[in-house]
Parts: C-alpha cells; structure tokens; sequence
C-alpha cells in the first residue's frame, strides 16, 4: 500500500532539499563519529564482568516480563540505582529506558499547567518533545545567553503580594550535542537561587567525559546540591543503554507516579541494567581512558590551530568537535570525501541544525591515535582551502 499524497511529498521535498535521511551501511573507518567516548560499548572487560556477575547471581531472565510497576522490578534495578544515586552524590537516581523517555517523562509530567520552562534554543529534541507534552508555558532563551535568560526570569516574577507564584524551571545542557561547547554553570546556579527557579541539566555527553570520575559537569564543580534535577544518559560515555534522572527522593517518588513514559513500558532486561552497573563499577576506577580521551581533545583543538582550522569550529573542549560548513550539498560532499578516505565524519544537516548553520561533527575517543586526528584534519584543510 502506497504512502499517502501528503507524505510522499515530505519526503520528496527532504529529498529536493539534499536532508533525506537513511539509515548507514556499517563501514570499517576510522571512528569519528560514535558517542563511545572512552571505549566502553566495546570493552571486553565490561562485557565479560557483566556475564560473571548475571552467573554468579543467579540471574538467567532475558526480559524484564513487564513494567516496573508490574512485574518487570527485578532486583538489580536496586542495586544499580543505589551505586548511581552514591557515584553522583544525589539522593536518589531512577532508571529509565533511554535519554528520550527520561526527558519526555520528566518534562510531560513535572511542569504544571500555571508553570513557566525557559529553555535553551539548542536544547535536544528529547527535551522540546517533553515541553510540547506539557501544559506549562514554555519560552526558549538565547544559546548560552544568560542575560537574555535573566530578562524572561525577571518577566515572570510576581508584581503584587497577591499574585500567585509561579514556578520556573530552567533547561539547559552540560554539554551540546550539536555544539560540544558548555553554559556557564555556576552563573546559571546563582540566576536560579536569585529567581526562585529550578534548575533542570541534561548531562548526556558529560558523562564519561567530565570530571575526575568522568561524573559530569555538575559534579566536578561541585553544584549537584543546587540543582533539582539531572539527566544521565548511558548510550553516551557509559556505553550502554538507558539513563537515569538524579534528584530528591520526592522527585523520585513523583515520577513513578506520574512520568508516562516510566509508568507504561517495559522494564529494561536484567543483563542490560547489569551492564550499566558494571559500567558504572568501571567508570569509578578508569583513569586511562578518561586521560587519553582529554589529551585527544587538547591536540585536535592543537591541530585545528596548526591548520589554520579553528575558526570554523565551535569552541568546545569537550568531546564534540563541530565545523561549520553552510549547505546541505557542500557539508555532505566533504563528509564523503573523508569517509573515503578510510574517516567516519558525518554531516549534520538542517533542518536537523538550523539552514545555514550545516556542520560536520567529529566525535573524539579515548582510541583515537594522534595520527589519526592529524591526518583527518589534514584532509578537511585540502578540502575548504
């Protein structure tokens, strides 16, 4: 059965638009592209611990049967939300499916109809999603803009002893997914305690990446106290799968109550949330990786510089290095001249990124050789000079 008229044409125009998405054919490259920041979705060591620990507890379940709040609770769910509410020094943590379903549950279910969410204007899909879900009032601020953040919150302060309080909640990321570059954290704590507001801070590409322990940004500064709620992705750094909300045990207990997105799935598999405990055993003592990973983002900024590259790069010092290169046409091009050249860069094209603002990303990783950054960036410098 055909698609219907309305849909072909989307299609169509994606097509006309050179933004047509398919899914790759898996190549042997040079990764650049995945978000396995310091190896772990293909470690051996994770993957040999986690089928040792499932022996040695007993655990022979391929499925979870059901939704937490049915059946599908096993006890591992427990153990692992305990060691991550601990490692994140939070009061309680609660795992979800995956980094989508934690911020569409939270944001759908927290902000209420008289409540106001100022976002970030590149905050994820995941995240807007959530907004739309919700009957709070929402309005994006300025990327990273805290002055025009601070005018929206000085907006919606109460003028008379009567008027009702609204609360507010303030949306950003730790780190950019399209960017790699970071707000100003503590500026934005000090703007939420001067309004009253919530700070809410998805940490999806910090994790692995941040921090002594690779624990984020939030923690390395040492802000988890001040912010209400944080979102850990496990697909990013951890190298596995789901994510976790870190926040009161209040907060916990609401979004078992009300987060749809928590409340009517099944559970996660008992060998997948083995696999985020164990991660997250290995991340606490992982050094090497973290620091090879640090020294491959100071030398490919080192590189961009030698090149004469930098400008057309975001600033960013975490793993996500992105050049902009305006066009679908062109940035696809020179994508595909790397990938020939044995290097997995992908595009990202509008209207994924807004026109105009096209880029190709590259992902960096602890196993990333500096020869292999050199001789990437190398290549984009023959191809836009």
């Amino acid at each position: 059965m055909k698609l219907p008229k309305s849909l072909q044409a989307k299609l169509q125009q994606r097509q006309a638009n050179n933004a047509l998405r398919q899914l790759p054919v898996a190549k042997d490259l040079v990764d650049f592209a995945s978000n396995d920041y310091i190896g772990f979705a293909h470690s051996e060591t994770i993957f040999n611990q986690t089928h040792q620990y499932l022996l040695d507890n007993n655990i022979k379940s391929n499925g979870a049967t059901g939704s937490r709040l049915i059946s599908g609770n096993h006890h591992l769910y427990e153990a692992t939300e305990s060691y991550i509410a601990n490692f994140h020094q939070s009061e309680s943590a609660l795992i979800f499916n995956s980094g989508y379903d934690a911020n569409v549950g939270f944001f759908s279910a927290v902000p209420q109809r008289n409540d106001v969410i100022l976002y970030d204007e590149l905050c994820h899909a995941s995240i807007r999603d959530g907004i739309q879900m919700s009957h709070a009032k929402a309005y994006k601020f300025g990327h990273n803009d805290l002055e025009d953040l601070e005018g929206l919150l000085s907006r919606f302060q109460p003028t008379t002893n009567n008027q009702q309080p609204t609360t507010i909640y303030i949306v950003t990321e730790s780190v950019f997914s399209m960017d790699g570059d970071c707000p100003n954290l503590e500026e934005l704590v000090a703007l939420a305690n001067k309004y009253n507001a919530y700070l809410v801070i998805d940490e999806a590409h910090a994790l692995g990446v941040f921090g002594e322990q690779g624990e984020g940004v939030v923690q390395s500064l040492g802000l988890q106290d001040k912010v209400f709620a944080r979102i850990m992705t496990f697909g990013k750094g951890l190298g596995c799968h789901g994510a976790a909300i870190l926040g009161s045990v209040e907060l916990k207990s609401y979004l078992v109550n009300f987060a749809r997105s928590f409340i009517y799935t099944t559970g996660l598999s008992p060998h997948s949330v083995a696999t985020i405990l164990v991660a997250y055993q290995h991340l606490a003592k992982e050094k090497t990786a973290l620091q090879a990973l640090r020294n491959n983002i100071l030398f490919f900024n080192q590189e961009k510089l030698r090149l004469g590259l930098k400008p057309m790069f975001v600033y960013s010092k975490s793993a996500i290095q992105c050049a902009i290169i305006p066009g679908n046409d062109k940035v696809k091009s020179i994508a595909t001249q790397l990938q020939k050249k044995g290097f997995d860069v992908k595009p990202i094209l509008s209207p994924t990124v807004p026109e105009g603002q096209e880029r190709l990303r590259f992902c960096l990783h602890s196993y990333n050789s500096e020869k292999e950054i050199s001789n990437v960036l190398e290549l984009l410098a023959t191809f836009v000079f």
